[in-house]
Order: structure tokens, then sequence, then C-alpha cells
């Protein structure tokens, strides 16, 4: 065992060494293409994280994911917050001396004490925005890091509520979801994590960017309200007193809604398994950003019960499970149980769709290729329940989607705080 995952830390280092030398290369390739630094450490806040990179990158932005965390046996595998196991593209300590247009950092704790500490992190931001550089920070990251170095002083600047009293005296504190003065943009939490992204490609592209990035996300048309569920044939899930969840991962799964269900369930309290239906643990997602290490492959996770199993969408990677045999026959088995199970985006008509799994149900998908599902009287809706099936339409829908299972596997009550949490409402 020690040895596989030895081997696995030497691949992910490689892997991740060619995608920073990409980066790299296309940066002095005369390309135009902005360049972005999301920092991360143990701790970081994933869903915080992943939103910064995707959504930059889905502008068009060449986004370098490094960690701030001191070289160890890991390589550069991150553990984030929630057990997430990420893969960065290389170290900040090997970046010092490059230009960005932009660093985002994520919160999260302990990651924001863990970038907070990084040395030559503090010296590339304070370089960077001493010469006028576009800088942002989420969550308890504008308090605990940026406030710390001293770079917010006679700035308006927000941060996750429990942490406002940590700003210090020359901060003017704002509670809002998204405060942008000057070069300075910050955020709340998890629940604002889209928002603070395309508040920062609006400051390096402007507008009529920021608004084409975000209509494919199908981002909430008012924010911080309470989430609403479509729910036909209500009946009740049963679960075991720690109610158990399968998400498998493919290469080309959609980052930001895999990981918003996994950080959101495990918050309630879920016991989540991600397992990889591919040949490996490491997971190559949809925008290359952020390469998740699964917890275990599907083979081994087939062994077990799971009160529900749950896919994100990215078109590659549904096309991966439509075409997995072993995942195809684990959920029609839970379908035929009446257990429950569920997707979101292109998961729905690319994976249930065409085996029989939405026969007779109301669903809903991503909006562009819902048309491919037979029943198409519900796909106006954000996530919908029919029953033991739910299902959802896009990036922008994650959390909702995800707070939608918290509360049918543990109530309404629980759901709620942890969309509270979130600052998700």
């Amino acid at each position: 065992m020690a040895a596989a995952a030895s081997s696995l830390v030497r691949r992910a280092a490689a892997a991740a060494s060619r995608r920073l030398l990409h980066a790299r290369a296309f940066a002095s390739g005369g390309e135009t293409a902005k360049r972005v630094l999301v920092p991360v450490a143990a701790g970081t806040e994933p869903i915080e994280a992943a939103a910064t990179a995707d959504v930059l990158n889905r502008a068009g932005a060449r986004v370098t994911v490094a960690t701030a965390d001191p070289p160890g046996d890991d390589g550069l595998v991150v553990e984030a917050a929630y057990g997430v196991n990420l893969v960065a593209d290389g170290r900040v300590a090997d970046l010092e001396g490059e230009a960005f247009d932009l660093i985002a950092l994520p919160g999260g704790m302990p990651g924001s004490v863990n970038l907070r500490d990084c040395k030559a992190l503090e010296k590339m931001v304070k370089n960077h925005a001493e010469n006028g550089g576009l800088y942002g920070a989420i969550c308890a990251a504008p308090a605990v890091t940026l406030a710390y170095w001293g770079m917010l002083k006679g700035l308006k600047a927000t941060c996750y509520p429990s942490f406002m009293e940590k700003f210090t005296a020359e901060v003017i504190p704002v509670n809002s979801r998204v405060v942008v003065d000057r070069n300075a943009v910050t955020s709340q939490g998890p629940g604002t994590a889209i928002e603070f992204a395309l508040a920062l490609v609006e400051r390096l592209y402007g507008k009529e960017k920021m608004e084409e990035v975000a209509g494919p996300l199908y981002v909430r048309p008012q924010h911080g309200v309470e989430y609403t569920i479509k729910e036909i044939n209500s009946v009740e899930w049963k679960c075991s007193d720690t109610p158990q969840v399968l998400v498998p991962v493919a290469n080309g799964s959609e980052e930001m809604e895999a990981i918003n269900l996994i950080d959101v369930l495990r918050r309630a309290g879920v016991n989540v398994t991600v397992a990889s239906v591919e040949e490996k643990l490491q997971i190559v997602t949809r925008r290359h950003k952020f390469n998740l290490i699964a917890d275990m492959m599907l083979d081994e996770a087939s062994e077990m019960q799971f009160d529900l199993i749950v896919m994100p969408g990215g078109l590659q990677g549904a096309q991966k499970f439509a075409s997995t045999k072993k995942l195809i026959d684990i959920l029609k088995k839970q379908a035929e149980s009446n257990k429950p199970y569920g997707a979101i985006c292109a998961s729905p008509a690319h994976v249930l769709e065409p085996h029989g799994l939405l026969k007779g149900k109301k669903a809903t998908a991503f909006p562009p290729i819902s048309h491919l599902l037979t029943d198409q009287s519900a796909c106006d809706h954000r996530v919908v329940v029919d029953g033991n099936l739910i299902t959802s339409q896009a990036p922008g829908t994650a959390t909702e989607f995800s707070l939608a299972i918290v509360e049918k596997l543990l109530g309404r009550d629980k759901a709620i705080s942890i969309a509270k949490e979130l600052i998700f409402m």
C-alpha cells in the first residue's frame, strides 16, 4: 500500500510539473491570456479554491494552482478541508519573480493560516500589490491573511462573518457578499465563491466577459435567498444513522459539482466515498485545474452498500460513467431497490436517460442538452426530486443540489444550518 501511495505521489508530481511548464510556455509564447495564481495549502476550503480556478479558467485565464505547504513526502498533493485531496501545479516558492495579473487566495481554516505563514507567498503578494496588481481573498483569508500582512489598510473589505472582528483597525469592514475597493476584492465564504470569482473576471476582463462566463454556469438569479426544490412524489429517504454516499468521479468530471457534493455532504456529517471509475485514483477534472485523488477505486466501492449514489456532471466524465458497466449495474441495482440515486448537469441526460434510469420520472439536466430527456416537463427547475431520484442543472446549481440531498437525508433544519454556514443564504 505504501509503495502504491508513493508511486501515486510521483505520478501526480510529474503530471503537475507538465501542466506548470505548459502554463509557463503559454505565457511566454506571445499569447494575451491573463495569468492567475491560486495558492492552496493544507486546510484550504476546496469549494472556494475550485470555483476561483474554474471560473477564471472559463474566462480564458491561465490559472496556476500552487501549494504553499513546505516540501514533504506527499509531493504536490494538498489535503484541503473535508478530506478533499488535490494535486497542485507547482510550489509557490518556485514561482518567485514570475508575473501574474491576479493573485486570489481561497479561505478555510487552517488553510488561511498556512497561506499567511508562507513567507514566499507574502513577498509575492506584497510585490504584486505594490506594482498595482489585482488581488483578492475570500472567507477567513481577508482577515487572517491579507489584513495580517497589512494589505487592506484604508480599504473596505469583507470576510467570513465570524472573522470580521479579526480585521485590523485600519480595515473598513463591510458586511457584504463581495466587496471591491481599488485593486482588492474580498468575499465571505463558500456560498459566495462563484460571485467572488465572477467579480474577479469582471475586474480582469470587463462586464461583458463576466456575463458571458456567468451564463453557462446558471448562477442563482437572487443570491443569498433561501434555496428551493421542486419535489414530486415525495417519499422519505431511509438511510443509516450516518448516511453512506457514493460519489463516482472520472476524467472530465466537473470539479465544482464534484467538490460541492463532497464538501457540503461531509460538512453535514455524511460519510462520502469518492470512487474513481478510471484506472487510477487521480482524476483530471474538466478544467484540468483541480486534479482530485479519489478515496478508492470503483471496484472496491462496488462491494459496499450506499444510501445514495450521486454523480457530478461534465460531458467527458458523464460519457465515461455511461460506458462503465460496473457503475451502471450499481445504479440499476440501487434504483431497483428503491434506494436514492441522482446526477447533475450532463449526467442525467448522458448516463441516467440512455440506461432507462429516468423511466417514469421527472428530472432536470444541463439546459442546452435537456432536450435529450424523454420527459422535459421539469427541466426549467434548478433541482428536481421525484421519489428516490434527484437531479440538477449545472455548476451554478451544485450547492443547491447538495443542500437538497442534505435535506432529504437529514432534514430541512440541518440543510438550512449548512446553507447558513456556507453563507449561501
